[in-house]
């Protein structure tokens, strides 16, 4: 009787480089990045696919890096936070997050950020009540999502304000400084009656 292999090889493309190597059979993803590949920013939460910190992204599909194995990746292209941020695809979000405060510990940053990411790219001008359950698969313990929601929205406004300059020949121009502040962390306070 043969005994089940233990390793499989796969052949995968992580942040735009081959990966070839074997890997233990049920060995998850975020572990195969973490431990083998050295892509830290990935992170280990709940291991049960609800917290979102292990999130990446799969042959273009946001997945939970504890839920899939390694071996599935084979033939895939990975890209995990650090692909995305060499990329310069997240820098808008990033530097929303950075002004309206909206990470703290750092730990569901950058699943956050590439959910936003997929969320902007699908709905380029989400409404906050869109953005909050596109949202709602990470958790956050710091912020209370309020500067999260925000900075989503800050995010869209900007590329959309640069793509339309772009469409007249005008060079982008970053949102001028908000002037209403709230007693919060000096977060900006955008709630009006037509702004919930």
């Amino acid at each position: 009787m043969n005994e089940p292999a233990r390793t499989v090889r796969i052949d995968t493309s992580v942040n735009g480089e081959a990966v070839r190597t074997d890997v233990p059979v049920r060995q998850n993803l975020v572990d195969f990045l973490r431990d083998r590949l050295g892509l830290t920013g990935t992170h280990v939460g709940c291991e049960h696919g609800v917290c979102g910190a292990c999130t990446v992204i799969v042959d273009g599909a946001l997945v939970r890096g504890c839920l899939m194995l390694a071996v599935q990746v084979d033939g895939c292209t990975v890209q995990t936070i650090e692909g995305a941020d060499a990329s310069g695809r997240l820098a808008v979000l990033q530097a929303c997050f950075h002004e309206r405060n909206a990470l703290q510990c750092g730990f569901c940053t950058p699943g956050m950020l590439l959910t936003a990411a997929a969320l902007l790219e699908r709905e380029p001008a989400p409404s906050r009540e869109t953005i909050r359950k596109f949202i709602s698969g990470n958790f956050c313990r710091c912020t209370g999502y309020q500067a999260i929601v925000d900075a989503v929205q800050d995010a869209a406004r900007r590329t959309a304000g640069a793509a339309d300059n772009a469409a007249v020949g005008m060079p982008a121009v970053a949102d001028p400084a908000p002037d209403k502040l709230s007693a919060h962390n000096g977060a900006v306070d955008t709630h009006t009656a037509d702004n919930p």
